[in-house]
């Protein structure tokens, strides 16, 4: 093994504005934007423990030095923080800095810090934000962390692999973050000069390319406050330079604005737009007023509001403008139509009469009868494949993206009933036929052997069943969703799980609380499905802090068993495990008696989604 080693230095990151407070409070604690904002409002009116919450500066007057101090003092009271508080003022380390006090990075408000009230009865949330705040306020008085910059080169036998990372060798203001900080930063390891290393294992992993990940309300609040950075007049871009789109008091409500009148709904931390927005958007572009859509927009105002400010226009024509553009649009949108031109034609004849289904702005229509399906149902929107499918099949899914009338996502196979209109499928369909006599399954190939009596298994509607459990003589229960916690179970997976006794890893199951996980669905001994996960890897170690002059290499340690493949009990016909059967039984069987409920009701062809 050799390496090539330069030193390299990290800063303290900046003192907090709202903005940078709710993106951070976002993507370590998921809280929105608006609970964010109402935390540090709380704390600011209420526990007067923080400064003014609603500022977009990152920086403190020039004249703070001694408040500034005064509040390290106080901090050095406390137990929590009184060691690092006392430690920066012990090392003179609150002094002059124009990255921390300049006047020409204030605006109305400076960064939000902590004041010097103690805190006091708050609760968990509360104390999570404040913590955020005063760990900042330690560390932008702390030095750089130091490292040396390594590519490593290690060789196995003719071939050579590159490892790039850090060492750490001060942790300067990650002492304010402990450990967590450290770790999370790509440290490697100390070795000696040409130490010799064991491979512990080598594998090849199989990766293809991603699409860009949705928005969180972290990554859309960053998109918001540098919005200007996509206008390409150069004026404009200048204008908004400070701005963005919104401020950082309104961007949160902005936010919320979208998720309430439906264009954005949250899952999870995810915001995913619904077809109501892309429904707004094509019709804003169809109308001729997509300018309502461009940050340049917001450009062009705040560049008009500076030449106001520099007395180059008045304010009459400002205003004059501002009416006139909004004229424009309502008249463009009020005398504008969205004609029923067909957009494209589905594959698959009418069921009904056998005339072309096309297409249109809402909804796929027949043209000869009066056969059509909304584009959208409970807030999904249909592609051309699967409506093509729906009419050959008179079944599709099981289909996810669904959302209940309460707001809450499902997935639901969805059927064309005899009177050609679309109703949800939750196995009742199955149920009631399987009730009645025994499914034609002549037609189809086995996937494999039933784990539990021998037979074969089939696909039947929403899930996969053993021959020998539908039928009003059945002998067997062995049936497995298609769907398990929002995860589709492919065919190719379920015949896997038969022959070898466990699927792939697959890679989104969704929790109750709307956290994806990966597992493995495994055989269990009683016949059932279960849960199998990846064995935890050991935690690494936190990487040593060493002196310059002296580095301590300690031989390899011995390589850790890898603990066993915990496999959960059976997966249920509802997904959710027998290991949780215990806890979740009740909630459960209720939400599914809720589902059950919904899904007998038919969607009427004048309702949309």
């Amino acid at each position: 093994m050799s390496e090539e080693s330069r030193p390299a230095t990290q800063g303290p990151p900046l003192l907090y504005d709202l903005t940078s407070l709710q993106r951070e409070a976002n993507g370590r604690f998921g809280f929105s934007a608006r609970t964010t904002l109402s935390l540090a409002q709380a704390l600011y009116e209420k526990h007067k423990v923080l400064t003014y919450p609603r500022t977009d500066s990152r920086a403190l007057p020039e004249d703070y030095l001694a408040t500034v101090k005064k509040t390290m003092e106080i901090l050095g009271t406390t137990k929590e923080y009184g060691a690092l508080a006392k430690s920066v003022l012990k090392q003179g380390w609150v002094k002059p800095n124009r990255r921390v006090f300049d006047n020409t990075k204030i605006s109305d408000h400076f960064a939000i810090i902590p004041t010097q009230q103690a805190p006091k009865q708050l609760n968990d949330a509360e104390q999570k934000l404040y913590d955020m705040v005063v760990r900042r306020f330690l560390a932008v008085f702390h030095p750089a962390a130091e490292y040396l910059q390594t590519t490593r080169i290690t060789k196995v036998g003719k071939h050579q692999f590159k490892t790039e990372g850090r060492v750490l060798r001060n942790p300067g203001w990650l002492v304010v973050y402990g450990r967590a900080a450290q770790s999370a930063t790509d440290s490697l390891p100390v070795v000696a000069r040409d130490e010799t290393v064991r491979i512990a294992d080598v594998g090849a992993q199989a990766n293809q390319p991603k699409p860009p990940p949705r928005y969180t309300e972290a990554t859309l609040l960053s998109a918001m406050e540098g919005a200007g950075k996509l206008v390409e007049d150069d004026e404009l871009r200048a204008a908004m330079e400070a701005k963005g789109l919104g401020t950082p008091a309104t961007r949160a409500a902005v936010i919320e604005g979208l998720i309430q009148e439906e264009y954005v709904h949250r899952n999870g931390r995810e915001l995913v737009p619904t077809p109501k927005a892309f429904s707004l958007l094509f019709a804003l572009r169809h109308f001729g007023v997509s300018e309502i859509t461009s940050p340049e927009l917001t450009g062009d105002w705040e560049f008009k509001l500076k030449q106001m400010e520099a007395g180059k226009l008045r304010r009459e024509e400002f205003m004059e403008h501002i009416e006139q553009v909004t004229r424009d649009m309502v008249e463009r949108i009020k005398s504008g139509d969205i004609p029923d031109t067909a957009f494209a034609t589905v594959d698959a004849p009418c069921p009904k009469c056998g005339g072309k289904v096309q297409e249109n702005y809402r909804k796929f229509q027949c043209q000869k009868c009066d056969f059509s399906i909304w584009k959208v149902t409970s807030g999904r929107e249909w592609s051309h494949e699967e409506v093509s499918e729906l009419i050959q099949k008179r079944f599709v899914g099981p289909v996810t993206g669904f959302r209940s009338r309460r707001g809450k996502p499902f997935a639901a196979g969805v059927r064309l009933n005899d009177e050609f209109r679309v109703e949800f499928d939750f196995g009742q369909a199955a149920a009631s036929s399987e009730a009645e006599q025994a499914p034609d399954f002549s037609g189809q190939e086995s996937l494999g052997a039933c784990p539990k009596c021998g037979a074969r298994v089939f696909e039947h509607g929403v899930a996969y069943v053993c021959e020998k459990a539908v039928g009003p003589s059945r002998s067997c229960d062995f049936r497995s969703g298609k769907l398990i916690l929002q995860q589709s179970v492919e065919r190719a997976q379920m015949v896997k799980l038969l022959a070898t006794g466990k699927t792939d890893l697959l890679q989104r199951f969704i929790s109750k609380k709307g956290r994806p996980f990966k597992a493995y669905l495994v055989k269990n001994p009683e016949g059932g499905v279960g849960f199998g996960f990846e064995p935890r890897k050991p935690r690494a170690a936190s990487a040593a802090v060493a002196a310059p002059a002296k580095v301590e290499t300690k031989k390899p340690a011995a390589t850790p068993r890898k603990p066993a493949k915990k496999t959960a009990p059976a997966v249920q016909q509802d997904g959710a495990s027998s290991q949780m059967q215990k806890r979740l039984k009740m909630d459960v069987q209720l939400q599914r008696a809720l589902d059950l409920l919904e899904g007998l009701h038919v969607i009427q062809g004048t309702k949309k989604g």
